[in-house]
């Protein structure tokens, strides 16, 4: 007999109830004994989880592009569930998550704390990488150790029941929302797969299996039917998200014209806490300056790695790139960047509705340049009406918006372009020569003070902040239900900051050896994720294996492949 979907919603939920009441008489230790659980169930299926990546992304088993898997997939659960299981720890102990975490005094009146790297082995990987999270204005160091910990500082008092809307596109999304939910909110969730991703069900199943065993969590497929009984079902407390804008106020307010004068009203159908992670159209500023022919190559393959990641379907792929009409430099930049879009290995549309999008890009733009599979559209005007802005393509379609003026002007009105007309705060990313950046001394600091974006990359990619397990993901704060843009609320924040506000990473101008001949302390080649990495797939391979068992014995291995890249 076939099981409805009110059978199965309704004998989900029940059994999440009274999994709720087990979560709240779980120790703290009982529950890290969980995350190491699901680490070594990670580790142990992670070939499983990439085979099944590669098979739903139409990559062959040789695919170049396959590192792309490994490390945001099994390595990202991995290093999400190592960092909770230290910061529950710390809990046990009477300590504060951010305890031995360096903190200082950010731009207006927020604290900043360094996140990345953390330890020895985080130095070696990645050396010449950093990252930190600033809080909301007002917080200090003091009461960022106060409040760290979040649902952990009360394990007893439960959050109910959630439900968790995954992904189809980045397939450790689902898995770190469930750990949110479980430990930042303490609440036990039922997870709806995104129907792209049903062929992981089998090895999610094995990984969370000490969760599912105690009724902890709920794996559920099927449609949109489905995901609107759970979400709507009395028994379920509150909604989590990750998608499209339209999605989330279809959600909230309903479908079609109910669901506009429902909006419209501000009257939601959905009453009860949703958060979301929504994309946007994220920017990548230039900061003109003197570069050499090799500083021009790479920071092409820079830009064409933020949009060809994943063939543009994330939520934090650069859409835009804001660069100076007047740099000297602006035409070779451009003729480096379309020739890395052009040297980017193919690969095949996966995600739904891609060609279709694509086809509407063109159709807007008929200037666009099509360079194989890939569309570039140059000629943008930070206007209101300008559809690159504003409509997130998911999919290889990159703009490039020029704005006038040298390194200062340029930057202060690139700014406040991107804060004023782009849709969308969930990252931004900023590429600057240190020299310019010296130059710009107060003023560049300012500007990375200014934008308001949930992660800020300088000459790094805001994807690094995704990957970096103790910082913290989402829109930037401010947002309503009604105006929704890049959502509301984080994830992954290992370390269970209560008031993120924002994340920045900042990397290398250039990679090593040039790096070091330049004056920059940093060893790291090319990394890994770029896209016309050569050695990609087994440098992030080997990345994941030394991510299940971290040891001195496995480096070796990561840096000569690395360094073949």
């Amino acid at each position: 007999m076939t099981t409805t979907v009110t059978e199965t919603v309704e004998a989900a939920v029940a059994a999440l109830r009274r999994g709720e009441n087990e979560w709240a008489r779980t120790s703290l230790p009982a529950r890290r004994l969980l995350l190491d659980q699901i680490h070594v169930n990670t580790a142990k299926h992670a070939q499983e989880w990439v085979e099944a990546a590669a098979r739903i992304k139409k990559l062959t088993p040789d695919s170049p592009l396959l590192g792309e898997e490994w490390v945001s997939g099994p390595y990202s659960l991995l290093t999400g569930a190592a960092a909770l299981a230290e910061s529950l720890l710390a809990l046990e102990e009477g300590r504060s998550p951010v305890d031995g975490y360096p903190m200082r005094p950010a731009p207006g009146g927020r604290t900043a704390i360094d996140v990345f790297p953390h330890g020895m082995f985080d130095a070696l990987l990645l050396n010449g990488f950093r990252a930190e999270v600033w809080t909301r204005p007002g917080v200090d160091a003091e009461s960022v150790r106060a409040r760290a910990g979040l649902g952990q500082r009360t394990p007893a008092r439960t959050g109910g029941v959630g439900v968790v809307l995954g992904a189809g596109n980045i397939f450790s999304i689902a898995p770190l929302d469930v750990l949110y939910q479980l430990y930042a909110d303490n609440r036990v969730v039922a997870l709806k797969l995104n129907p792209i991703t049903d062929p992981l069900l089998p090895v999610l199943e094995k990984i969370f299996a000490p969760a599912i065993e105690r009724g902890f969590l709920r794996l559920i497929t099927g449609g949109p039917e489905v995901g609107s009984a759970l979400v709507h079902h009395p028994g379920v407390d509150a909604v989590h998200m990750t998608g499209s804008a339209l999605t989330h106020d279809a959600i909230v307010f309903g479908a079609g014209a109910e669901g506009e004068r429902n909006k419209a009203a501000g009257t939601p159908k959905l009453t009860k806490p949703i958060t979301s992670e929504l994309g946007g159209v994220s920017p990548t500023i230039v900061v003109p300056g003197r570069w050499s022919k090799a500083d021009l190559r790479f920071q092409a393959e820079h830009v064409a790695t933020q949009r060809l990641h994943n063939n543009g379907y994330n939520c934090i792929a650069a859409q835009v790139v804001v660069i100076s009409a007047d740099w000297p430099q602006k035409e070779k930049f451009l003729d480096e960047l379309r020739a890395a879009i052009g040297r980017a290995p193919q690969r095949p549309d996966y995600y739904p509705g891609s060609a279709d999008r694509v086809a509407g890009a063109r159709r807007s733009y008929p200037q666009a340049q099509a360079i194989g599979a890939r569309t570039l559209i140059e000629g943008l005007t930070p206007d209101r009406n300008e559809s690159a802005l504003h409509t997130e393509y998911f999919a290889p379609v990159l703009g490039v918006l020029e704005l006038p003026g040298d390194a200062a002007e340029f930057l202060a009105q690139a700014v406040s372009v991107c804060n004023e007309e782009f849709e969308g705060t969930l990252g931004a990313n900023i590429i600057a020569h240190p020299a310019t950046m010296k130059q710009l001394g107060g003023r560049f600091d300012a500007a990375v003070a200014e934008l308001r974006y949930g992660t800020i990359a300088v000459n790094a990619w805001t994807g690094l902040g995704y990957l970096t397990a103790r910082a913290s993901w989402g829109a930037f704060p401010g947002h309503t239900l009604t105006d929704v843009q890049s959502g509301i609320g984080v994830v992954h924040n290992a370390l269970l900051i209560a008031e993120p506000e924002r994340t920045v990473v900042r990397g290398p101008f250039r990679p090593s050896p040039r790096s070091l001949l330049h004056g920059e302390f940093s060893l790291s080649p090319k990394p890994p994720w770029f896209v016309t990495n050569r050695t990609g797939a087994t440098t992030l391979r080997r990345l994941t294996d030394f991510a299940k068992n971290p040891g001195v014995a496995a480096l070796p291995p990561i840096f000569a492949s690395a360094l073949r890249g």
